[in-house]
């Protein structure tokens, strides 16, 4: 990934964040037809590991957890906030006539090594907790895995596999206009804002809010 040193996201807080608020990666493999990914919702578990570990399941018919070896090297990417931005949002533009549109994103790269999982209480434990942190967001009475027959849940349950990612490192890139002047991106910053693209509008007042001389960051 190309890495400008102002679009550096080293913040440890701002990583877990974006990969538990955004937690459906793209897991990179190359096995031995070529390069393949696969769009899969992790669990982030920071604390297992020096640098933490990603878990989640495949479908036993997805090639993927054959194709795979345990120890190969893979790579999980996770998207967060991003919106075009108009060169008309910038104050100076309209003094100097010296903008160009431009992506803001946040994305996250988290390298590792793959294991494989093929084990009932593994899958099992590991689709209990998902389920318990995406039903809290549903806003209605939580679905459990015991609303369901057990039978039926045994056979779910068997028709996939578990895998977990060894995490070697993480690299994170935030491009939230830091390039820009102070005004433009806290300007640039309001009109996402009002368009309701109100994470990245408090990712970029955030970002702005820390260089030199920024205002105090904007609660999300």
């Amino acid at each position: 990934m190309y890495l400008p040193p102002h679009f550096i996201e080293a913040r440890a807080d701002e990583l877990r964040r974006l990969i538990v608020e955004h937690p459906l990666g793209a897991l990179v493999t190359n096995g031995p037809n070529g390069l393949d990914a696969n769009h899969v919702p992790f669990e982030f578990d920071a604390g297992t590991g020096p640098h933490g570990i990603l878990r989640a399941h495949v479908a036993r018919a997805n090639p993927v957890w054959n194709e795979a070896a345990d120890g190969d090297e893979v790579l999980v990417i996770f998207r967060g906030a991003e919106a075009y931005v108009s060169p008309n949002w910038y104050p100076s533009k309209h003094e100097a006539h010296k903008q160009v549109p431009t992506w803001n994103y946040q994305v996250v790269h988290v390298h590792g090594r793959i294991r494989i999982r093929d084990d009932e209480r593994f899958v099992r434990g590991l689709v209990a907790r998902l389920t318990r942190a995406h039903e809290a967001g549903t806003g209605q009475t939580p679905w459990k895995m015991g609303d369901a027959p057990p039978d039926f849940i045994d056979t779910m349950l068997a028709a996939i596999v578990g895998i977990e990612v060894e995490i070697d490192r993480i690299v994170g890139k935030s491009k939230l206009s830091q390039n820009k002047e102070a005004r433009d991106r806290v300007n640039a910053a309001g009109e996402l804002g009002k368009r309701g693209k109100a994470e990245i509008s408090g990712a970029m007042l955030d970002a702005a809010a820390q260089a030199p001389g920024g205002a105090p960051p904007k609660s999300r």
